[in-house]
């Protein structure tokens, strides 16, 4: 994974802060490519230290674009004020693993992800299936990171 910065190497997340945020942090946006526009919806994930999962609906536009053209990238931000803003965008291609839609057939490729997600979004055990959503695997191929935090202030 190539890890790139814009805004100088004083703001960027470290390897192990940008693992942290990830892990943390619950929404993250994502942009597909549709046919005319690029388009920006909100989804949930995990990150597993090595790619971000999400579980997405399967019959939404979101899945139909990525069916078509599987280039992508997440954003993933936290702050409110211009010194607290930090955050993350990762691209590359999505990947779709296991059954669409998931009813929870062995997978053991989903085992670690869902039990991550499970935990975090429900604070389950274990993923509960719905039959509408199946999940998409982002390795980032480019990942660029910012923390104003560390900027110096006044």
């Amino acid at each position: 994974m190539a890890t790139t910065q814009r805004r100088g190497r004083r703001a960027m997340m470290t390897s192990t802060e940008l693992n942290a945020f990830l892990a943390e942090q619950r929404t993250c946006r994502v942009a597909t490519i549709s046919r005319d526009s690029p388009h920006v919806t909100p989804l949930w994930f995990v990150w597993d230290g090595h790619a971000l999962w999400l579980y997405s609906l399967v019959r939404s536009r979101r899945w139909a674009e990525l069916r078509r053209d599987a280039r992508m990238a997440a954003v993933i931000d936290d702050g409110r004020a211009y010194g607290e803003l930090r955050g993350a965008e990762l691209t590359g291609t999505a990947d779709f693993v296991g059954e669409a839609p998931r009813t929870g057939r062995a997978c053991p490729e989903l085992d670690a992800p869902e039990a991550l997600f499970a935990a975090k979004y429900f604070g389950l055990p274990a993923m509960p299936h719905d039959g509408r959503h199946a999940w998409l695997r982002l390795v980032p191929r480019t990942v660029t990171s910012w923390d104003f935090r560390k900027l110096p202030h006044g």
